[in-house]
Order: structure tokens, then C-alpha cells, then sequence
């Protein structure tokens, strides 16, 4: 006959059976706060650093870097100044981690934890990052002297939060990634760039289509531009110019080019288009991005930004795999 077990024996078990649960738990914890981080992606990082060679960088992911190249390009769309950018980045930071998180406090959603309770938008507007930008950068408009206030009370007179003092950590962060994504910085932005791909447009026409997305037609236009949305099933884009050339593209091999003319003495858009490429090329498959005599490779971390023996063709040149059909 089996004997029962001891008291001694089962508080043993009692405790074991406790401290595996309890490692069980700070797994599945750590496991959602790395999801929440990283949007449910580890993906490949992005860093960017300081163009005042002071050693100062943060890293980030591929999808943070893609949303915070939205938020810059919406407010570089709107005319805001690169201080609104900063407040925008800083606010997203604090609010999200720059993760389009579909949950929040009450019914708080996306990039900026909006709530269409309170007037924000639709659910599936403010999951939409270029509409979440554009709201926010519509109210910090409207706040007296936005770019002489403390970032903070400036973030928190858009957000009313309940802890105004948060935003104001995040401003070293946020003013080394409106830097870079608004062109003041060169080649002060870097991502692995791997493809991802969970993601099916790629070529030139999902390139045209995410930028005219992201900075509308105005900005582009000010590139020696006018770009229209293509289709990203395959179907040709239509590049339109009335008076000035469009981007072209050109087929080399497996992949093709999409070329962004930029007005001389335009360095700064000209470097917030590279910039923005960067962020974007794990979406958008962009094996390669040249500027300035400058050239950025996907894959190569570990030499970011290097010179090329090739004269500088004044424009931004986005190298991307070929889409299916093309």
C-alpha cells in the first residue's frame, strides 16, 4: 500500500510547484514586454546617432524606426518645424514606444494612446500612423508658442495626461530622431534592413505609394517632384511631372532603382528622404540608398553611411528588389 505523503513533503512540492509558476510568470511577462516593445516583431535594429560626433545614440527597431519616419514626414507634409517633430516623437515615445498598439488605458489606441471616445477619430483612423500624426500635429498647432515651451508642458497641453512630467525623458531620444528624419543630421540614421517579409509590395510603385502616403504631394513636389500613389499588387504607377522631372526607376538585374531629384542647396529634404528610405527598408525592401556621395546597404551595420567612389547625382537614389511581374 502506498503511504501518504509527509506535511514536510508536500510543502516541498507546494513550494516547487509555486517558484515554477513564478518562472513561468516572469517569462510570459518579459515575453509581453518585448512584444509590446517591438510591436510583436524583434526584426532587425536601427540606431541612430549624433551628428555632433558626441558619442550620443539609441537604438531602436525596425518598426519603431518606420513609425517615427511617419510622424517626421507628416509634420515636414504639414510645414511644422523640426521642434513640432521632436514634441511628436517624444510624445509617441512615451505614449506607445512608437508601437501602433491596438489596446491602452480605457479605450486609448495607436502611435499617440488616442481616444475616440474623446473625439480623436474612428478606431481604424487612429491605428492609421499618418492619421495619428496628422491629428496630433492638428492640436499642437493650436497650442500658443508650442516651440518656446518645455516640451513637456507643450505634450501635455495636446495629451492632457496623467503624468505630464513622462514626456520630458524622452527628449534627448526624440531630438537625435527628428535630426536625422528631418534632414538637420546627415547619415546619422542606420538600419540591418532585412526584408520582411510578411510584407508583399515591394518595387518601385510600393516605394512611390509609401511616400506620397507619408509626405503627400506638396513636400514631394518641393524634390523637383510630383509623385502619385501606384498600385502595390503589381499594377504600373503613374509618375507625373508638369514642370519639373519625376523619379524615375529602372530595372538592373534582380532589383530596381527609384530615383528622387532634389533641388540644388535641398540637402536638408534630401537627407530626410534617405533617412526615411532607411527607416523604411525592411517594409519596403530597399537593398541600397545613395546620397550626397554617401551610401547606406542593407545588411551593413557594421559600415554604415560609407563614401562612394561614384559622383554624387544631386539626387536620392533607393535601390529595391523587383516586385513579381515586374
Amino acid at each position: 500500500m502506498l503511504q501518504s505523503p509527509t506535511p514536510k513533503k508536500r510543502r516541498r512540492g507546494r513550494l516547487f510547484r509555486f517558484a515554477s509558476a513564478f518562472v513561468v510568470l516572469l517569462a510570459v511577462a518579459g515575453y509581453l514586454v518585448v512584444q509590446y516593445v517591438t510591436g510583436g516583431r524583434g526584426g532587425p535594429g536601427c540606431k541612430v546617432v549624433s551628428g555632433k560626433d558626441d558619442g550620443q545614440e539609441y537604438e531602436f527597431s525596425q518598426e519603431q524606426t518606420m513609425n517615427a519616419a511617419t510622424i517626421a514626414a507628416v509634420g515636414t507634409g504639414r510645414g511644422m518645424p523640426a521642434r513640432a517633430v521632436t514634441i511628436a516623437l517624444a510624445t509617441a515615445l512615451q505614449e506607445s514606444q512608437l508601437v501602433n498598439i491596438q489596446h491602452g488605458d480605457l479605450d486609448s489606441l495607436g502611435l499617440f494612446q488616442q481616444r475616440p471616445s474623446q473625439g480623436w477619430g474612428t478606431k481604424k483612423e487612429i491605428l492609421d500612423p499618418t492619421y495619428a500624426a496628422g491629428v496630433f500635429y492638428e492640436h499642437l498647432a493650436k497650442v500658443d508658442d508650442y516651440r518656446k515651451l518645455p516640451l513637456t508642458v507643450a505634450a501635455q497641453r495636446v495629451q492632457r495626461s496623467g503624468y505630464p512630467e513622462a514626456y520630458a525623458k524622452h527628449e534627448p531620444e526624440a531630438t537625435l530622431l527628428s535630426a536625422a528624419l528631418t534632414g538637420q543630421a546627415a547619415a546619422t540614421l542606420t538600419c540591418q534592413g532585412l526584408p520582411d517579409t510578411t510584407r508583399a509590395a515591394v518595387g518601385p510603385d510600393a516605394v512611390r505609394a509609401a511616400l506620397v502616403r507619408d509626405f503627400g504631394r506638396t513636400v514631394l513636389k518641393e524634390t523637383g517632384a510630383e509623385v502619385t500613389a501606384g498600385s502595390t499588387s503589381g499594377g504600373k504607377s503613374k509618375a507625373e511631372s508638369k514642370s519639373t522631372p519625376a523619379p524615375s526607376a529602372s530595372a538592373t538585374g534582380g532589383s530596381s532603382t527609384v530615383t528622387l531629384p532634389v533641388k540644388s542647396g535641398s540637402t536638408r529634404t534630401g537627407w530626410q528622404l534617405a533617412h526615411w528610405a532607411v527607416a523604411n527598408s525592411s517594409e519596403l525592401h530597399i537593398e541600397r540608398v545613395s546620397y550626397a556621395g554617401r551610401e547606406w546597404a542593407a545588411g551593413s551595420a557594421d559600415d554604415p553611411w560609407h563614401s562612394t567612389d561614384t559622383k554624387a547625382s544631386g539626387g536620392v537614389s533607393i535601390v529595391t528588389e523587383r516586385q513579381v511581374g515586374q
